[in-house]
């Protein structure tokens, strides 16, 4: 539990509306602007990118909402939903319990058998990968306004993949990227939370 109080259930539909919004301009403006990740542009273009803000202020019942968006997701079409984005304003604000609750997320999709059928992406305004510095900018490719979770489709993933073939250089490409961005460039972006503290 993180000691949040509930959203007012008057002033949810608007949070909800500004963490979209918030999640879309980073999308547009991070990874679509700066090419962090080459297949995203496609989706975004069609439509086909849901946005689920979860009002969750406990793990647990984030998994909840993981797992309706898990069946949600297999069960639309892909030319009407490719993806999904689950977002977490209220929950798991520090890295390290987001770090484990991944555990669990990775649990969920064993119990819904969707183990090869989808894939969970994680991002986080506080992410640091193994062996860095919090402020390494390389980091600043798994960052989000909000604690988020990318559920991906395998077959999607593996068409991209087959579509571009040096999938692995993206990576150092993108560290290349930042490096010459820079902190200062990262923030004239203007892709942080714009709803303050959801309280």
């Amino acid at each position: 539990m993180n000691g949040r109080e509930p959203i007012p259930p008057r002033d949810l539909p608007a949070f909800r509306a500004q963490v979209r919004q918030d999640t879309c301009r980073w999308l547009e403006r991070a990874v679509i602007g700066l090419n962090l990740c080459p297949f995203a542009k496609a989706v975004h273009v069609k439509g086909q990118v849901h946005y689920a803000v979860s009002a969750a202020s406990d793990p647990q019942a984030l998994l909840g909402d993981l797992e309706f968006e898990l069946k949600a997701l297999v069960a639309k079409d892909p030319q009407v939903r490719e993806t999904t984005l689950l977002i977490a304003p209220r929950c798991l604000q520090q890295f390290a319990d987001f770090n484990e609750f991944l555990a669990e997320a990775d649990a969920a999709l064993v119990r819904l058998a969707l183990g090869g059928v989808v894939q969970i992406a994680s991002f986080h305004p506080h992410y640091q990968f193994a062996g860095t510095d919090a402020h390494d900018i390389s980091n600043f490719t798994n960052r989000a306004p909000y604690p988020t979770l990318h559920l991906l489709r395998e077959d999607s993933m593996d068409r991209a993949v087959a579509a571009f073939p040096e999938a692995e250089l993206i990576y150092e490409a993108n560290i290349r990227t930042l490096e010459k961005l820079g902190h200062a460039g990262w923030d004239a972006l203007g892709v942080g939370p714009t709803t303050g503290k959801p309280d």
